[in-house]
């Protein structure tokens, strides 16, 4: 975002939301492999047989249309999670696609192929080519409170939220279950048959992540998770509030490190940046690191105080997902990875 908003984030603020940023330089800064493509297809044909549809989002806005929509364009990773509930969208934009052609991290289980990329960076958007998609419906998270649309282009925003209705499903300071809930919703709204095996077994077993989580942290109070993004000059120390992975990590009684106050409130309540000589300010036992493509994965960094940390020498490193795919399906294995490192770890910090 190019300008400060309800919560006074700059840019780099924004696209940290979710935890620490890591996007260097250049930015300034939960599966439906079963289901077959028709399968989604056909499901939102049968509701917009049903007649008119109405989904209120959490902006407060309520969308009216005659039928459901059949031409959906979503951000990515809110189109990845509609796909493991069998809707699929004709178009996508933010992280998609990485520089080798692969599918993003974002994309979940899409066949990204078969999409209409819109925009695959911060600031891209085409609109000559979402006004040819004929859109019903745009999709998209928030993370503020002012109904900021990610990956929606501030500086087009108005010619692009006039083409079609919207709706924001908000990350912003909530726990995943409220967010998981919500896109559960509206796919539901849009023709998903939300009690079917493969649904209700997908949310048990994000259910029984959460209590395997909840137990480890119980029983390893001693363990310090420290919630971490890398940029080439930067490393960020992500705070547990605002997050919806964080927030609800630690109200499952995980020790999360918590940066200093001060620091938090210069960025927002988001995160404190750190140099790399300073990587060591904060003792801890499991790092857990922002798996987005935008930022260094652990592999990769090569710095000398990086690889000195207690955390890195016991290879208690893990990857973070701070904007998850909001299907139960994506949801349970992040809980049970955490779960997984703290049954384990070794008290290093």
């Amino acid at each position: 975002m190019p300008n400060a908003r309800a919560t006074h984030l700059t840019r780099r603020g924004i696209l940290a939301a979710g935890g620490a940023l890591g996007l260097g330089a250049a930015l300034a800064a939960c599966g439906g492999g079963n289901d077959s493509k028709s399968g989604g297809s056909e499901s939102a044909k049968a509701a917009a047989k049903s007649g008119p549809w109405t989904f209120k989002d959490d902006r407060g806005t309520t969308v009216k249309l005659d039928k459901a929509p059949a031409n959906i364009v979503a951000f990515t990773g809110v189109a990845a999670a509609l796909f493991d509930y069998g809707i699929e969208v004709k178009g996508v934009f933010g992280p998609t696609k990485t520089k080798d052609g692969k599918p993003d991290v974002q994309a979940g289980d899409m066949d990204i192929s078969k999409l209409t990329i819109l925009g695959n960076e911060w600031g891209q958007f085409n609109i000559e080519k979402y006004a040819g998609l004929a859109p019903d419906l745009l999709v998209s998270t928030m993370f503020d409170t002012a109904g900021t649309l990610w990956y929606v282009p501030e500086e087009s925003k108005d010619k692009i939220l006039k083409l079609a209705p919207s709706v924001g499903v908000s990350v912003y300071d909530v726990q995943m279950p409220q967010p998981l809930q919500r896109m559960l919703a509206l796919a539901e709204s849009l023709g998903a048959d939300v009690r079917s095996a493969k649904i209700t077994a997908a949310k048990k077993k994000f259910e029984t992540a959460a209590e395997r989580l909840r137990k480890a942290a119980k029983a390893r109070p001693e363990i310090k998770v420290l919630a971490g993004s890398a940029s080439q000059d930067i490393f960020y120390v992500s705070g547990s509030n605002l997050s919806i992975d964080l927030e609800y990590f630690k109200a499952l009684g995980v020790n999360i490190v918590e940066p200093s106050a001060k620091a938090l409130k210069a960025s927002g309540g988001w995160f404190e940046n750190l140099s790399w000589e300073n990587v060591d300010k904060y003792p801890a036992d499991i790092i857990i690191m922002d798996d987005r493509t935008s930022t260094i994965q652990p592999a990769d960094i090569t710095e000398a105080t990086w690889k000195k940390l207690p955390a890195v020498k016991a290879g208690q490193v893990i990857a973070r997902t701070p904007e998850p795919i909001l299907s139960y399906d994506k949801c349970a294995p992040i809980l049970d990875r955490l779960a997984e490192a703290i049954e384990n770890a070794k008290k290093v910090a």
